[in-house]
């Protein structure tokens, strides 16, 4: 009866996060990590930090990837199944319900303007998940010059990602080792 309870409850969060989120995965990382971590308390800051880190590195958007690992976590495949249904449903229903009438009002002046509220809204949530994973990261010489060469390239070059997030995974590989027979010494 609890893991039903969980499962639901999984459910019922991602379908929140999902409906009253806009602009993607990037926009929905603060809010998920205010329900999981700050009032639901399935996981803690930490896994959250792991759990964006490799929700970025995998293969899909990040909020799917997101929500699948933290229902994983809380709940086995069910909590999985049901946090990623639960994130998916409130967008695909939108898209599908604006693309029937988007055609119709794409010329109004208010809704392009409500549009453009909206990035601008979508921009800040993205600074703001942006601060909150540097403030929780570790810091250091390496981690800078990992962190800013890596904006670099991306931004810069036209480098598949990636590449990058492979070179970044195996740079900190390499200084965990160093540092560890540092230390050993």
């Amino acid at each position: 009866m609890k893991q039903i309870q969980k499962t639901l409850s999984l459910l019922l969060t991602f379908m929140k996060i999902g409906l009253f989120t806009f602009g993607g995965g990037y926009a929905m990382i603060p809010l998920i990590q205010r329900e999981t971590v700050e009032n639901k308390k399935w996981i803690s800051d930490e896994d959250i930090l792991e759990i964006v880190a490799i929700a970025e590195s995998t293969p899909g958007p990040i909020a799917i990837n997101a929500a699948t690992f933290i229902g994983w976590r809380v709940a086995g495949f069910g909590g999985a199944l049901a946090a990623t249904v639960g994130v998916v449903l409130p967008s695909f229903a939108i898209i599908t319900a604006i693309s029937f009438v988007l055609s119709a009002f794409q010329d109004i002046l208010w809704i392009r303007y409500a549009f453009n509220g909206i990035r601008a809204g979508v921009l800040a949530l993205i600074v703001k998940a942006l601060w909150s994973m540097y403030k929780q990261s570790q810091k250091g010489i390496f981690a800078y010059l990992i962190m800013f060469g890596a904006f670099a390239v991306t931004a810069f070059l036209p480098v598949n990602v990636v590449f990058v997030i492979l070179f970044c995974a195996a740079a900190g590989i390499v200084q965990a080792l160093v540092v560890g027979r540092r230390n050993k010494r």
